[in-house]
């Protein structure tokens, strides 16, 4: 058993996302630390610097900067290629000044770092590389190629070769360690945003489809009183039409048409509604309804209470929430598409706790997965088991990231084991020998307040008909 089937956001690299009016910002910062640094160095130093030549470098990061003001608008955003040149013409103008300021016995060679973490965060592997690339080669290049730091008394300053060169290498190991760090971090970042997005379209998703039925259950409602009205009419023109058959036929046309009617909004109705009362309901029936999807999908679902519910009470009252149908529907699809024949729903309530096992037959999570269960976006898992199964299957993990947020968000504490402790080669179809999700909430948590379970709900509220954009 995988986890269930993600929903489909978009799939594309994130592009176009970089503002042109950051790289201003920086740049300008970096010139002001630049020329900051030369003055400083050639007055209060008193080091011998091509302040000429120094100058004509910075004053290309300047004319690259108005170019980019004044061509381009602030708010421009910049495509990959684009960041990638403007990252690899800034390690080349620092470059420049390194080489005409000492090398890599000027301290100031470690910003070479600030492109590359840059790009690592903003890029995508490939262009990023190449910026990395480009940061170790000039750093080497600098390392071997300088103009000599001088005071104005010819005196050379230079550290000892064997500090350079660990300079260097703690460079080139910066380069790659920064680049993978963030790259890796970012990628996290992002993924988990865009399953928290997913997650967060899935619960309007269902909110939306839950307004919509109480829209339809207060329709039906309405229109039960008009309709029950036109079908008695018609029934007394049925008994008055009898001299009249065709009078008699458009009678009787007219009372099937309001038995369709009423038969029509009571399917359309069954979805849910906003009765205050249907706001609670007990737990078997909130199970019940999550599975409801997949009842008619070749496996068979079995309800069943756990041990000692006899001495337990009650079925207990529970809050009906769409994050908690959402969640578990999910849970109960996952189960039913990797099961061979059979998927139990246990429901246990004992101890001050509401909890949920949801158990099938199939050959159980994979070992290499178990321990990531609810992250998304897994990967390194066994190939052609998910296809089998799902035609089409991703395997991304989003199905059950959702699941497991949406549970989370109302006091669930979910856990994931398989009812046999290695990954079974065989199946046993039918008994309870795959994998187990179980769901734990708080009876606080779950379920109302019973000291106002028997006050008064109030007036049913007006379900708003309005979209707003």
């Amino acid at each position: 058993m995988a986890t269930a089937a993600p929903v489909l956001i978009n799939e594309q690299p994130r592009r176009n996302w970089v503002r042109l009016r950051t790289f201003i910002l920086l740049r300008w910062i970096a010139i002001v630390g630049q020329l900051s640094a030369i003055v400083l160095s050639f007055f209060l130093f008193d080091l011998q610097l091509d302040l000429g030549l120094c100058f004509m470098a910075i004053g290309a990061s300047i004319v690259a900067n108005l170019i980019a003001t004044f061509a381009y608008p602030v708010n421009r955003r910049l495509s990959e290629r684009e960041v990638s040149f403007m990252l690899i013409f800034d390690l080349i103008q620092l470059a420049v000044l390194l080489y005409l300021t000492g090398g890599l016995h000027n301290p100031f060679a470690l910003l070479i770092l600030a492109p590359v973490t840059i790009s690592a965060t903003a890029l995508r592997t490939g262009p990023a590389v190449v910026v990395g690339a480009t940061a170790i080669a000039l750093a080497t290049f600098v390392l071997w190629f300088h103009i000599p730091l001088q005071t104005s008394r010819g005196v050379v300053l230079r550290m000892p070769q064997i500090l350079v060169f660990g300079f260097w290498a703690a460079i080139v190991i910066g380069v790659t360690f920064l680049g993978v760090y963030a790259r890796r971090v970012t990628s996290e970042i992002n993924s988990m945003s865009e399953a928290l997005l997913a997650a967060q379209m899935a619960l309007v998703r269902e909110q939306k489809i839950t307004d919509l039925a109480g829209v339809v259950a207060a329709t039906a409602h309405e229109l039960g009183t008009p309709l029950a009205t036109i079908k008695l009419a018609s029934g007394e023109l049925i008994q008055d039409l009898i001299k009249n058959p065709v009078l008699q036929e458009d009678a009787q046309l007219i009372h099937d048409q309001a038995d369709r009617c009423r038969d029509i909004l009571q399917s359309m109705g069954q979805a849910g509604k906003d009765d205050l009362h249907l706001r609670q309901t007990p737990l078997t029936a909130l199970l019940v309804e999550a599975a409801e999807p997949h009842n008619d999908r070749g496996k068979t679902i079995v309800f069943s209470p756990g041990p000692d519910i006899a001495s337990a009470g009650p079925v207990p009252i529970v809050w009906r929430r769409p994050e908690i149908i959402h969640g578990l529907r999910n849970l109960i699809q996952n189960a039913v598409d990797f099961a061979e024949s059979t998927v139990w729903i246990d429901a246990i309530w004992a101890n001050g706790q509401v909890s949920i096992r949801i158990i099938d037959d199939g050959r159980g999570f994979s070992q290499q997965i178990i321990g990531r269960l609810g992250d998304p976006y897994l990967r390194n898992r066994p190939e052609g088991t998910d296809q089998e199964k799902r035609p089409g299957y991703q395997g991304m993990g989003l199905g059950l990231f959702i699941a497991k947020t949406l549970l989370e968000r109302s006091g669930a504490e979910l856990s994931f084991a398989n009812a046999r402790d290695h990954y079974p080669t065989s199946l046993k179809p039918g008994q309870r020998s795959g994998a187990i999700v179980e769901v734990i909430w708080q009876t606080e948590d779950l379920c109302p307040d019973p000291n106002t379970t028997g006050t008064g709900l109030g007036d049913n509220q007006l379900i708003s008909t309005e979209f707003h954009s």
